[in-house]
């Protein structure tokens, strides 16, 4: 996650026809479906309360929004989750697809996370070491060996 604005300002910008051309698609990318695999598994780890909000969660690929951010493979928003490259290299990287969502589950999604709380975050420890950089790190890496086992197992969401 980069220093921007929120997502809910830039949509506001582009939907006043401020972008100099471009579209909201091409800004924001292109929504992709979430693997039923990769829902179930999540359900199972971050549990029931968690299970309406995985659903209400968009994943956008090739967004430029994204690719404002850095080098970073992808960055969030409240129910939002921007890729910098595809959908399908996004559910291939199942640490990557805990971290991300560690972030919109567990922290936009109950408002711990803010653009400005995060840029404070940033500002006062650094990227690496910023409390929310640090909690999505720490809860993939505790969840990630379950998390595989629980992609691979055959019907385990009926």
């Amino acid at each position: 996650m980069g220093f921007a604005l929120p997502a809910q300002s830039l949509e506001r910008t582009l939907s006043r026809g401020r972008t100099g051309g471009m579209d909201r698609r091409a800004f924001f990318g292109t929504a992709v479906a979430v693997p039923d695999s990769v829902r179930c598994a999540l359900e199972d780890l971050i549990g029931e309360p968690a299970a309406g909000a995985i659903d209400r969660v968009r994943v956008l690929e090739h967004s430029t929004f994204a690719k404002l951010h850095g080098r970073v493979s992808a960055t969030t928003r409240r129910r939002r989750i921007f890729l910098r490259g595809s959908g399908a290299e996004f559910f291939a990287d199942p640490a990557l697809v805990l971290h991300e969502y560690c972030h919109v589950l567990l922290q936009w999604e109950p408002g711990a996370l803010t653009v400005g709380r995060y840029l404070r975050e940033c500002l006062l420890r650094g990227y690496w070491n910023n409390c929310y950089e640090v909690q999505a790190r720490e809860f993939a890496y505790r969840h990630l060996s379950r998390f595989r086992a629980l992609l691979t197992r055959p019907g385990h969401c009926q």
